[in-house]
């Protein structure tokens, strides 16, 4: 069997990394595995079931009760929790304050990575997430860090939240944003941190379009 490929890209929350990738995988016609939903849909599980996170035998059994799958609906690429579309659920403010959380307690790592290494055995990916680079596919055939500050990620959240939580403001956003940077990047079981041979790319001044483009250009001439 030929060796699969595999593109991972890691960045803060909120910095178009899902946008990006599925762009990238809709044009190289690889097969996009959004991990942060992964952990998203953990987190509604754990908090539809009021699971003790501090208790870790709590987390495991309750972890062996749940089944993550993709599939292609008019939604396009979509999350399903135990055969149930998730998609809308996993992007709600509760999750998101709360997913950082979910995310560092050691079990549900443990568990998602070796999901997302099954994923990405079976064929050529673009992953995103936190760990992808470092953990995942430390091999990785090709690996992107991307970076924008809290608040330019913010104003760019509130854009896409505002007509379904009016009531949801920018500070309270950036709030959010800066403590799952925080817990993110200072947790002790796969930290945020970029691959010392990832690509960096600063989106600050790029638009949705440009940071595509810049990672395609990246992307191919690695692949040439």
């Amino acid at each position: 069997m030929a060796k699969k490929i595999r593109i991972a890209i890691d960045g803060v929350s909120s910095s178009g990394k899902s946008t990006m990738a599925k762009q990238l995988a809709k044009t190289l016609g690889f097969i996009y595995i959004d991990t942060g939903a992964m952990y998203r849909a953990v987190t509604l599980f754990f908090l539809q079931n009021q699971v003790d996170m501090e208790n870790p035998d709590s987390v495991v059994k309750t972890l062996e009760n749940i089944t993550i799958t993709f599939q292609q609906t008019d939604q396009g690429n979509t999350c399903f929790l135990n055969d149930i579309n998730v998609e809308k659920e996993i992007r709600g403010m509760e999750v998101s304050q709360w997913v950082s959380q979910v995310s560092a307690i050691p079990a549900v790592r443990r568990k998602m990575v070796s999901l997302q290494r099954e994923m990405g055995e079976k064929d050529n990916v673009v992953m995103d997430g936190r760990d992808i680079g470092t953990i995942v596919f430390p091999d990785a055939d090709v690996k992107l860090y991307i970076h924008s500050p809290a608040r330019l990620r913010a104003e760019r959240r509130w854009l896409e939240l505002k007509d379904s939580n009016p009531a949801i403001t920018v500070e309270e956003i950036v709030n959010n944003l800066e403590m799952r940077d925080h817990i993110d990047s200072t947790r002790e079981d796969s930290p945020l941190v970029k691959a010392e041979d990832a690509y960096f790319i600063d989106n600050t001044h790029l638009n949705v379009q440009e940071q595509y483009e810049t990672a395609l250009n990246i992307i191919r001439e690695k692949l040439s």
